[in-house]
C-alpha cells in the first residue's frame, strides 16, 4: 500500500504545475429498477417476489429484492428460479415503459450537469465537478438527485459518491436499496481493502474464482503484490487491477459513450434441431436484431452468432468484415453462414442470438457502399 493515491491532481489537468480540484463522481444505480416499475404500476404485486422476463423457457431479465430473498438473480433460468421460490410471479417485460421512466430520470440529471455516462436504461455516472445550483457538496447534489427520482416517478435510487468512477460505483452498491454511501479520497484505499475482489467492476465470476484459487480474496491482497507480479500473472489486466486496488482510476465521465454492440436473441418454448427450423427462427432474430442497429444508427464490422444447447452450453461464432456492415441483408446472411457452419447440431438448441460489433456511427452524407457476400 506504498502507492500514493492521486487525490488532489486530475489525469487532464494543465500542464502547468498548479494542480486541479479532484473530480466529484456520482454514480446512480436505480434498485431493481425492471421489478420496481412492475411493482409500481401493478399496486397487487407490492411487497411480493417478481421476476420480470422468465416464462416456460425463458430467463430472469431482472428481480424484485422480495425474490432475491431466495436467491433469484437476472439471467437465472425461470425453471431455476421458479424452484428457489414457488411462489414467484412472472411478468412480462415493457420495455417502453422501462425507457420511458429511463428518459425521465436523465431528464433529472442533466438538471445538475452535463456530464452525464449512462451505463444502461438503470444506471449512469454523473460528473459534479461543478456544482451549477450552489448545493454545496457532491453528497448533497447525490441526496438532491435521489429525492426529485422517488418524488417524480415513485422509485428508489442508490448512489455512490467519490473522486473516481470505480471507487462510485462501488459505493452505490454499499447501502443498496435506497441508499447513499460517500468516499473520499483518503478513506478510499482502506474501503478497496475491505472489500471481496468479486464486488469489483470488472472482475466476473471466473476470474474472481481465479483470482481467489491464488489467495487472492480481497483488495488487501490485490494491494499487497507489486505491479511486476500482477502484470506477470494477468498481462495488461494485471495493470488494471494494480491500480483499481489502490484507487487509481483516470477515467472521465463520457457523455457521448458509444455501445459496443447491439444484438437480439430469443429462447424458444421447444428445442429446434433441424436446419429449417433454425434458419427460420434466426431469420427473425436477425430482422430484430437489424431494427435495434438502424435506431442506433450504427454500422460495424463483426457479426457475432450466440448459441445455447439444450443442456444450457453457450457458444459463440464471429465473422469480421472489411468494411462495415451496414444492411441488413448482409448482416442476415452472415448470420446463416455462421449457423450453416455448426450443422448438424449435436443438441437441440433452446437459444439463438445474432449482434453486430465493433461499430461505427453511419454517416447519411457518405455514399453507402454494398456488403459483399460471404
Amino acid at each position: 500500500m506504498n502507492a500514493q493515491l492521486p487525490a488532489t491532481v486530475r489525469s487532464d489537468a494543465p500542464d502547468d504545475g498548479a494542480p486541479t480540484p479532484v473530480r466529484k463522481i456520482i454514480h446512480v444505480d436505480m434498485d431493481a429498477f425492471f421489478a420496481s416499475v412492475e411493482q409500481r404500476d401493478d399496486p397487487s404485486l407490492k411487497g411480493k417476489p417478481v421476476a420480470v422476463g422468465g416464462g416456460h423457457r425463458g430467463v430472469v431479465a431482472a428481480a424484485s429484492y422480495e425474490a432475491r430473498v431466495f436467491g433469484v438473480r437476472s439471467a437465472m433460468p425461470s425453471v431455476t428460479a421458479r424452484r428457489r421460490c414457488p411462489d414467484l410471479i412472472f411478468v412480462k417485460p415493457r420495455f417502453d415503459a422501462y425507457k420511458a421512466v429511463s428518459q425521465q430520470i436523465r431528464a433529472i440529471f442533466a438538471d445538475y450537469t452535463d456530464h452525464i455516462e449512462p451505463l444502461s436504461l438503470d444506471e449512469a455516472y454523473l460528473d459534479v465537478s461543478e456544482d451549477r445550483h450552489q448545493l454545496g457538496s457532491a453528497r448533497a447534489i447525490a441526496e438532491e438527485i435521489r429525492r426529485r427520482i422517488a418524488g417524480e416517478t415513485g422509485l428508489t435510487a442508490s448512489a455512490g459518491v467519490s473522486y473516481c468512477k470505480f471507487v462510485a460505483k462501488l459505493a452505490s452498491d454499499q447501502n443498496k436499496p435506497n441508499g447513499l454511501c460517500v468516499i473520499r479520497p483518503e478513506q478510499a484505499q482502506r474501503y478497496i481493502a475491505s472489500l471481496p475482489v468479486g464486488r469489483f467492476h470488472g472482475i466476473g465470476p471466473k476470474t474472481a474464482a481465479r483470482l481467489e484459487a491464488l489467495g487472492i480474496h480481497t483488495g488487501a491482497d490485490l494491494q499487497s503484490l507489486s505491479r511486476d507480479e500482477l502484470t506477470g500473472r494477468f498481462g495488461s489486466s494485471g495493470e488494471w487491477y494494480w491500480r483499481i486496488c489502490r484507487g487509481i482510476d483516470e477515467r472521465p465521465v463520457r457523455s457521448s459513450r458509444q455501445a459496443k454492440s447491439v444484438s437480439a436473441e430469443r429462447t424458444f418454448d421447444t428445442d429446434y434441431s433441424s436446419a429449417e427450423d433454425l434458419h427460420r427462427e434466426l431469420g427473425r432474430v436477425a430482422g430484430l436484431a437489424w431494427q435495434r442497429i438502424d435506431r442506433a444508427r450504427a454500422a460495424g464490422r463483426t457479426v457475432t452468432l450466440k448459441v445455447k444447447f439444450s443442456d444450457f452450453r453457450l457458444i459463440s461464432r464471429a465473422h469480421s468484415f472489411v468494411d462495415p456492415v451496414d444492411d441488413p441483408a448482409t448482416f442476415t446472411a452472415a448470420g446463416h453462414h455462421l449457423l450453416d457452419a455448426l450443422l448438424p447440431v449435436p443438441l437441440g438448441v433452446r437459444l439463438l442470438g445474432l449482434g453486430l460489433s465493433n461499430l461505427t456511427e453511419v454517416n447519411d452524407e457518405a455514399p453507402r457502399q454494398l456488403g459483399l457476400a460471404i
